[in-house]
């Protein structure tokens, strides 16, 4: 880090490679496509390489860097202006009268053992599509906390939110999925019957 922050080109890159491939593929999936996430991890390492001697130690190399990326993927998805968040209540089973109730027409699929099913390519394809859909906000939690494995508190972090708001928000990412996730197998359980 001595070395990069005075200029050395080499250092810099020592420290990047350790951690590009994971940075890039959480990009990749915030991203939804390879051309804008090599854009992101491009303008990301400009970033960094600017930055680098900003950097105070106070967190991981490697958190510094998923920092700056997550940044500059706001930034451009901010320029998409993507839908607002949805309230709780959107993703909460409603009654035929449109008010919400326990006991919901919502059918519950037995995922069955869900190691087999995480090997299943169709079933990684649907959730990569499910999270593909989410608001930015949502996916970027979703994919820090599920797929990247950070803790709440290191999500609160990366994102800039208190640990309450980043918690709230991983509950709706949660619920999301769990409705786009659901209504995606109820129409194959559907196509099976007919």
């Amino acid at each position: 880090i001595g070395k990069a922050k005075t200029g050395d080109f080499e250092a810099f890159m020592q420290l990047v490679d350790a951690h590009k491939d994971k940075v890039y593929g959480m990009i990749r999936r915030l991203a939804g496509n390879s051309q804008d996430a090599e854009d992101i991890m491009q303008d990301s390492l400009i970033r960094a390489i600017d930055k680098i001697d900003q950097f105070k130690g106070e967190s991981s190399f490697g958190t510094w860097l998923y920092s700056i990326a997550l940044n500059m993927a706001r930034a451009e998805f901010a320029k998409r202006k993507q839908a607002d968040l949805k309230p709780i209540e959107e993703y909460l089973p409603k009654s035929s009268s449109g008010h919400q109730h326990e006991h919901s027409r919502a059918k519950l699929f037995d995922w069955k053992d869900p190691h087999k099913l995480m090997e299943s390519k169709q079933l990684g394809r649907l959730i990569d599509k499910a999270v593909g859909e989410l608001p930015f906000e949502y996916r970027e939690v979703f994919i820090l906390r599920y797929v990247e494995e950070f803790s709440i508190k290191e999500v609160a972090k990366l994102t800039g939110q208190s640990e309450a708001s980043a918690k709230s928000r991983v509950l709706r990412a949660r619920l999301a999925m769990r409705d786009k996730l659901s209504k995606e197998f109820e129409a194959e359980y559907d196509r099976k019957l007919s």
